[in-house]
């Protein structure tokens, strides 16, 4: 008959050290591929989400390289070019097996055109996508050119669904999770990863007068043109100025539309812009989509609400009443607008909740939290 044996003697002796079961493996050797690097002069959110994740990998002490189109700009890690804006999505992979030659693990940043990268990388592989082109890929291709857009659409759904269907993805909000289920993703394989945001310095002077600000990449979905027909609306009833920070192809046909008070300012320094967005009364954000809308809490850590659309990644970003506006059409776009402009009380409150639910969102959680997902992609290999 067995013996009870005393529960003591099950405890590990004093000084005696324990078993504790092993981390995951980590990674030591990530590879990035992305359209841009962060020196591009047309780069935007997903630029800084990645540069944010490799500089943060590599101050953990992963060697971390980004393969890219365009120019390659020095940085912590090593920024390779691949060649020209669209015909690096064809070189990738030479330049991949030339000029880095092996990774523990590659993380393929899907917006829009893939590398198919499981299709040529035996090891491996993190997919990360800031949000599903499904709507985008019709408003940039229109017209003649609407097969152009039908083709990318099948593309980019099946390289998510079929090229990438034994490994991870990663989703930058609930929102894009929610687009990559709904064209066929498992929702086990899906993890998300938000965006951090930076303490700013310190804050710069509230505009006395009626201030509004936008920034973006200045392209099709994010849809200024409709912000700059709202704004005749608004401005007789606030007053004030409209500032459009940002630039890009579509700026010349937008200058031609705006009325007074308007005003484009380009890009401008990481500096000047903590300025506008501390100045700001309101942000506003008329795009289509996206993925989360970093721009949004840039200006919430600076106590500024921001009025956008009640659309994916938006209003992952923007809690409707609280830290903001989310409007389900035009008109109560422009209601929100002149309803904020003239209430510093409701200002003042939202701007407080926006920082406050700001502060969970810190890069180092971001880059811990894709660190972890990166060991699990390398733990489930070969799947």
């Amino acid at each position: 008959m067995p013996q009870h044996v005393p529960s003591s003697l099950h405890a590990p002796a004093p000084g005696v050290p324990q078993l504790l079961p092993a981390p995951p493996p980590q990674p030591r050797r990530i590879v990035f591929l992305a359209h841009r690097d962060l020196g591009n002069p047309a780069a935007g959110g997903s630029e800084v989400l990645v540069d944010r994740l490799a500089g943060g990998l590599t101050r953990l002490g992963h060697q971390v390289t980004l393969v890219c189109g365009g120019g390659a700009s020095v940085r912590d890690y090593r920024v390779v070019s691949a060649g020209g804006a669209y015909g690096h999505y064809l070189r990738a992979r030479s330049v991949f097996a030339r000029r880095v030659g092996a990774a523990d693990l590659l993380v393929e940043v899907c917006n829009g055109v893939p590398y198919l990268a499981p299709l040529w990388h035996r090891g491996p592989t993190l997919c990360l996508v800031n949000h599903v082109h499904t709507d985008l890929w019709r408003m940039r291709f229109g017209g003649a050119l609407a097969p152009a857009a039908r083709i990318g659409r099948r593309l980019e759904h099946w390289a998510l669904t079929g090229a990438h269907h034994r490994g991870l993805l990663v989703a930058v909000s609930p929102s894009t999770a929610h687009a990559l289920h709904a064209i066929g993703v498992g929702r086990d394989r899906i993890r998300i990863v938000h965006n951090g945001v930076e303490e700013p310095g310190p804050p710069a002077r509230r505009s006395p007068e009626p201030l509004f600000v936008a920034v973006g990449r200045l392209v099709e979905y994010k849809r200024i043109d409709l912000l700059l027909r709202l704004w005749e609306r608004v401005r007789p009833v606030t007053g004030g100025r409209l500032l459009i920070v940002g630039d890009g192809p579509e700026r010349g046909r937008l200058e031609r539309l705006a009325g007074p008070g308007a005003e484009f300012t380009g890009h401008v320094p990481e500096a000047d812009k903590h300025r506008l967005l501390c100045a700001a009364w309101l942000l506003l954000h008329p795009s289509a989509v996206e993925g989360w809308g970093l721009v949004v809490t840039e200006a919430a850590v600076r106590e500024t609400p921001a009025i956008a659309f009640d659309v994916p990644g938006l209003r992952d970003s923007v809690v409707d009443g609280v830290t903001g506006v989310l409007a389900r059409g035009e008109p109560s776009f422009a209601a929100a607008w002149c309803a904020l402009a003239l209430s510093a009380h409701r200002r003042a409150a939202m701007g407080r909740a926006a920082r406050a639910r700001a502060a969970r969102y810190r890069w180092h959680r971001t880059v811990a939290r894709f660190r972890t997902v990166a060991a699990e992609a390398v733990r489930g290999w070969p799947p």
